[in-house]
């Protein structure tokens, strides 16, 4: 089957659209891509008629036009009669964002839809979902524009099926500066899975990065999908709901899944090599950290920092996540002193971390970072950097960036989440250095790699 048309259409029918209230999730499907996404789009309601001057169309028939994509948000006794249509007209896939399939009993009616879908060679997405958004191309979300806040584009694709949890994390990304390729919200994922999705992304030139977060698994499917994961040529991220007794009853519940055995499907995700993310915001620092940097690492990391408190507590995160900071030998450090300020040279602890103390400016980080990062016993450098020290400017973030570029080393930085210090924090981001906004952010980016096998 080909996926293409689910996230690149040119063409978008939504099929249930409310003549009365602007405010239903097909209305708001329609208005968002009628105005804002280059695609032709035709709402659709059995009474015809219009709507805001644009005609209604009472069955996807009656489009005179091709159809790449149809949204469905009618109800869901309704869905085989409209599959049957859109099949017919020559629809290339579908979203069914209607709900009260199998999360609500009706396993009949959702294994009824995902035959006529199969027997038809018809694609979709759901039911029970929010859909895909894919940037500049579809939004199938029903969620108006005002209140979603989207990441910019990227490289990063999240498959979700929970569309909630997709949105959540689209927000915390926005906010990390973590840009995304497809948004991809399943459902109760009656034809297409995450492993279907993950062989489509794979060869997606426009996605680096696959990032789940599941719910559970049909029978078989868990393995199966580790083992094609375990062999996807991109960094794949898992997060995994369903961890307590608990927490696979509400799975059960929301997409009736079958939440499996968490320590057996984390044990078994180590050990292939697929990259698990504990919690949300592990899921967001291991997909900046791995947008940027799609390799392995042993874990031995150098620290640069302007305060001997900052370094010490990343030290301890360190040794948590089972990195190491390793004691510089005695020759380098001597050879780093040499190449600092005469103001700091003597002050300046340089075991590692490397604490160039609140005088530290910028020629003295840049010596900091770049010996570190000819290091052979160092493959991944972390910068902690506190704007707010008098002797360091705005132009260090792009001057250390430049020095990750010569050198090929892994470079992460720390840097307050606070808007006077954009413009650092942009020096980092806009040539291609991660940015965590908290100690333990900019320890996981390098966990994640040492995480990470590639294949």
């Amino acid at each position: 089957m080909d996926f293409h048309a689910l996230f690149e259409p040119q063409s978008l029918a939504v099929i249930g659209v409310s003549l009365t209230n602007d405010r239903h999730p097909a209305n708001v499907i329609y208005n968002k891509n009628r105005l804002r996404y280059p695609l032709q789009v035709f709402p659709v309601n059995p009474q015809g008629g219009k709507l805001h001057g644009e005609q209604l169309f009472r069955d996807v028939s009656e489009i005179p036009d091709e159809i790449d994509l149809a949204v469905l948000a009618v109800r869901a006794e309704y869905v085989p009669d409209v599959f049957l249509s859109c099949i017919k007209k020559g629809v290339k896939g579908a979203v069914v964002v209607s709900g009260g399939f199998a999360e609500v009993g009706r396993q009949d009616l959702q294994d009824r839809i995902a035959a006529i879908a199969r027997e038809g060679d018809f694609p979709f997405i759901g039911p029970n979902c929010i859909g895909v958004y894919s940037p500049s191309h579809v939004d199938t979300f029903f969620v108006a524009n005002e209140r979603v806040v989207r990441p910019e584009p990227g490289n990063v694709a999240l498959v979700s099926q929970s569309g909630g949890i997709l949105v959540d994390q689209m927000i915390k990304f926005a906010a990390e500066g973590t840009g995304m390729s497809r948004a991809v919200s399943i459902g109760n994922k009656a034809m297409l899975t995450e492993l279907d999705l993950l062989k489509y992304l794979e060869n997606d030139p426009k996605t680096g990065v696959i990032a789940f977060y599941v719910e559970g698994f049909g029978r078989n499917e868990g393995r199966e999908f580790v083992l094609a994961a375990s062999t996807c040529c991109k960094p794949v991220i898992v997060l995994k709901a369903g961890k307590t007794a608990g927490g696979q009853r509400a799975v059960s519940s929301h997409t009736a899944s079958l939440a499996g055995d968490y320590s057996v499907f984390s044990a078994v995700l180590s050990q292939y090599g697929v990259v698990e993310a504990l919690n949300e915001q592990e899921l967001v620092n291991f997909c900046e950290a791995l947008s940027r940097y799609p390799q392995s690492i042993h874990g031995q990391i150098g620290i640069v920092t302007g305060s001997g408190g900052h370094g010490a507590l990343a030290t301890d995160v360190c040794s948590s996540f089972g990195l190491t900071v390793p004691v510089l030998p005695e020759g380098v450090q001597q050879e780093l002193r040499n190449d600092l300020s005469p103001s700091v040279r003597s002050i300046a602890t340089l075991s590692n971390p490397v604490d160039l103390t609140g005088s530290g400016i910028d020629d003295d980080f840049s010596a900091a970072v770049s010996r570190l990062s000819a290091m052979p016993q160092i493959d991944c450098v972390i910068v902690l950097l506190l704007p707010y020290l008098p002797g360091i400017t705005l132009d260090l973030s792009a001057r250390l960036s430049q020095i990750h570029q010569q050198t090929g080393k892994p470079l992460i930085a720390y840097v307050p989440h606070v808007e006077r210090y954009r413009i650092l924090i942009e020096g980092f981001e806009l040539n291609g250095v991660p940015v965590a906004h908290s100690i333990e952010g900019a320890i996981l980016m390098a966990e994640a790699m040492r995480r990470y096998r590639p294949c």
